[in-house]
């Protein structure tokens, strides 16, 4: 909570500026909350003008972040950056503070994403109750994700508009690079909406697909990761949880791209699945693949021979 008039009016006005730039509604959140932060950093310095902050305050502020992960920082810093241009743009500030913050790069491949093995995947799908309504609306959920590796963002904002019955297929625009993605209505998958849509979603006047089931009866915000579905059928499938491995929605997309990957599918397919702009993206995904990794293992003998 910011606490001087100026700082709240300018965060105001900064949320009306990255609507205006078209920005994702996640990456317009994420924005907020970095520099609602980072203004609250500069109050708590005894400074209540916008023209009053300097480069110092700026270092001070990032040294805050120190012994956070590197892709932590970058994320902060990107959204700081995009803040401070804000400012120079429009006047608000004389200086290109932007100049003073350093380039931190996170190894984006710097980490193996968890998976899950076929056999937890069944697990966990098996022990949704299906004959309750909120049990029908995880399992889609859930469905969409292990089977057509869909976001937990896009989940969330699916429309019912965006269900092509008569094509067979579901069409979107991704929320986190704002192009278009068509993935086919995987008979599983259809059946499961339909199923939900029919005897589960609650009687509302709503465009999205899944909705709460307690009140208010609407769709999940932005910020639901939607974690807790993962965790509560996880503990009713008695599969471990391990706090050094994530067991997000996300890793199950993981798990969706490392099979295809070991069912020999081509990169550029994978990533048209996912959504991915570029294969780099889904390149990370060949280190969980251990027979891939194999193949492109060097000969020690031949290389010193060569």
């Amino acid at each position: 909570m910011l606490h001087t008039h100026e700082f709240a009016e300018l965060l105001k006005s900064y949320q009306n500026y990255c609507l205006q730039k078209e920005y994702s509604k996640a990456t317009q959140n994420h924005y907020r909350r970095i520099t609602e932060k980072f203004l609250s950093f500069i109050e708590s310095q005894g400074i209540d003008r916008c023209i009053d902050i300097s480069a110092k305050q700026l270092s001070d502020y990032i040294n805050t972040l120190l012994g956070y992960s590197n892709k932590t920082v970058e994320l902060e810093l990107c959204g700081l950056r995009s803040f401070l241009r804000y400012l120079h743009e429009n006047d608000l500030h004389p200086e290109p503070l932007v100049k003073a913050i350093p380039v931190i790069k996170a190894r984006k491949q710097s980490r193996i994403p968890s998976v899950w093995t076929q056999e937890n995947v069944t697990k966990l799908l098996d022990a949704i109750d299906r004959g309750n309504p909120a049990g029908k609306r995880d399992y889609a959920i859930i469905l969409l994700v292990t089977r057509l590796g869909l976001r937990t963002i896009d989940v969330k904002h699916l429309k019912l508009s965006s269900l092509k019955w008569q094509e067979n297929c579901i069409e979107i625009i991704q929320s986190k690079t704002a192009t278009p993605l068509k993935l086919p209505l995987l008979p599983d998958v259809g059946w499961a909406i339909i199923d939900y849509l029919e005897n589960g979603r609650p009687k509302v006047e709503s465009p999205y697909v899944f909705l709460r089931h307690l009140a208010p009866l609407e769709p999940f915000s932005d910020e639901d990761r939607l974690h807790q579905i993962i965790i509560k059928y996880m503990k009713l499938a008695k599969i471990p949880i391990s706090p050094h491995k994530k067991k997000g929605m996300h890793s199950l997309r993981h798990t969706l791209a490392s099979r295809l990957l070991a069912e020999n599918t081509p990169l550029p397919i994978i990533s048209d699945i996912l959504g991915h702009i570029s294969t780099d993206s889904t390149a990370v995904y060949l280190k969980v693949d251990v027979n891939k990794l194999r193949e492109c293992s060097l000969d020690p003998e031949g290389v010193f021979e060569s």
